[in-house]
């Protein structure tokens, strides 16, 4: 259930919870931005700059990249399937051509960097430094000729992000797959190795057929679940993840209101990503922020970093993941 009605004001006399939010070194006037992907300059006459916590980029690879072929987005019960296969410009294309055009919203710009094989994203990083990027998100959840999807393995995590860190001083977030048997250790790995922040969770890998053809919906066979139907499972390892690190976590995952916001931010997350919500709403991202604003208000809070981490373990519960 949303309230898109709600205004960021008052409420009950109460002054507005305050919004901005720290992450990673980054200042951001609200915890709420666009997941990689989901989100392009090409909405800046439906929404203002002040109404987004950062801009984040779809991934950019060092050369160009046509994506998948065929059917690429299906939509399902309870959220989408898709399979785009990321098309890029390539280094030299984004720069001039894409790069402009975000840096007109004049909010923290995040790029999100993607690699075929593990050497490309230091490369990457490195030719976008002169740029001036406030900070890079590297996604570790797409198939990588290397490793096939980097951020299932530790190991890999760490080597990547090494030579990252090596090249930039700007912060890093890594953005993490659930397809990672232990999201907790693959999110310390990346501490550990340089991250400033882990973005939990990219989409869940699945597969969607239709029955009488008996073939895959999408042209590349399986692709990523995202939307309303992940988000108890998204909620799940943005806690474990949160209790396994001491850098902040973004969530990300089926986020299409102000509670479901809340409800990730009680869970551990410091800010989080909106995607799928964003294909059928445009302005879901200020609206979802009203409504984070509305509800934090009516809770008391005159910062909104007082509900991050506030899960309360159950009464009487045994589970071990408490413990």
């Amino acid at each position: 259930m949303t309230d898109s009605a709600a205004p960021a004001v008052a409420v009950a006399d109460r002054p507005a919870t305050d919004l901005r939010t720290a992450i990673a070194g980054l200042d951001l006037p609200t915890p709420v931005m666009p997941a990689s992907g989901c989100f392009g300059p090409e909405l800046d006459q439906l929404i203002g700059p002040d109404e987004l916590g950062a801009t984040v980029t779809k991934t950019v690879f060092e050369q160009t990249r046509p994506g998948n072929p065929g059917e690429r987005v299906a939509d399902l019960y309870t959220g989408m399937l898709n399979s785009v296969g990321i098309p890029s410009p390539g280094l030299d294309g984004f720069v001039e051509r894409v790069l402009p055009r975000y840096r007109a919203w004049h909010c923290p710009l995040i790029v999100s960097v993607g690699g075929v094989e593990d050497a490309d994203y230091a490369r990457l990083v490195e030719g976008l430094e002169p740029h001036h990027i406030d900070a890079y998100e590297l996604n570790f959840s797409c198939p990588n000729v290397s490793h096939g999807m980097v951020g299932v393995d530790p190991v890999a995590v760490t080597g990547i992000l090494t030579r990252v860190r090596r090249v930039t001083n700007r912060p890093i977030l890594v953005k993490l797959t659930p397809a990672a048997a232990s999201i907790a250790d693959v999110a310390r790995a990346a501490e550990q190795a340089g991250a400033d922040a882990v973005t939990v969770c990219n989409s869940f890998p699945a597969l969607a057929i239709d029955a009488r053809s008996r073939t895959p919906l999408l042209g590349n066979g399986t692709g990523g679940y995202t939307g309303r139907g992940v988000k108890p499972l998204a909620l799940r390892l943005v806690h474990e993840a949160s209790t396994a690190v001491g850098i902040p976590v973004i969530g990300c995952g089926g986020i299409g209101s102000g509670l479901d916001a809340a409800e990730f931010l009680i869970a551990g997350a410091s800010a989080v990503q909106v995607g799928t919500a964003t294909f059928s709403n445009p302005d879901a991202i200020p609206r979802i922020t009203r409504e984070l604003q509305r509800f934090a208000t009516t809770q008391g809070l005159e910062r909104i970093h007082e509900l991050v981490g506030t899960l309360r373990k159950p009464h009487g519960s045994t589970w071990e993941e408490w413990s």
